[in-house]
């Protein structure tokens, strides 16, 4: 048993319009299992349907959801979650990580990337973790990134 033992986070995939929002997912989903941390995935129909045929035999996919009935059940609190990575490339996706800094009770952490990160980064006015990074095909400068962060995702307490 470890500290981490039956908390969930929930990965919020927008639109997969940018290459390394993909790779970047389920690199995160496989780090957050590896500290014992049970992922979700939610997210657009193309996103959800990305990542299947990357991870075929679930391996770090044990569950997915749509991203619209996946923010009903927290506005309903039907389910709610210890952690929250919205994978951020456009305005839209800074609207899904506000929206879930006011209806959850999780740590949400805002994963920028793209060609214009750091725009986007000055636009969060909400309270959480930001992780930006100008990555677009090359996930390296956002792996690095997130490997800092998911140290203090493993450890954190809410």
């Amino acid at each position: 048993m470890t500290e981490n033992d039956g908390k969930t986070a929930l990965l919020l995939l927008g639109c997969p319009q940018v290459p390394v929002q993909t790779s970047m997912a389920l690199y995160l989903a496989y780090g957050l299992k590896e500290h014992g941390i049970r992922p979700v995935i939610a997210g657009t129909t193309a996103a959800r349907r990305l990542m299947e045929t990357a991870d075929p035999g679930r391996y770090y996919l044990d569950e997915m959801a749509d991203l619209d009935d996946a923010i009903d059940a927290i506005m309903e609190k039907k389910r709610d979650f210890d952690l929250c990575f919205v994978f951020i490339h456009n305005d839209s996706g800074i609207a899904y990580a506000g929206t879930m800094a006011y209806i959850s009770k999780a740590r949400v952490y805002a994963l920028i990337f793209g060609e214009h990160a750091e725009e986007l980064a000055e636009e969060i006015e909400f309270p959480c973790e930001i992780v930006a990074a100008k990555a677009v095909h090359n996930p390296m400068p956002l792996k690095r990134r997130l490997e800092e962060v998911m140290q203090w995702a493993a450890v954190s307490k809410r």
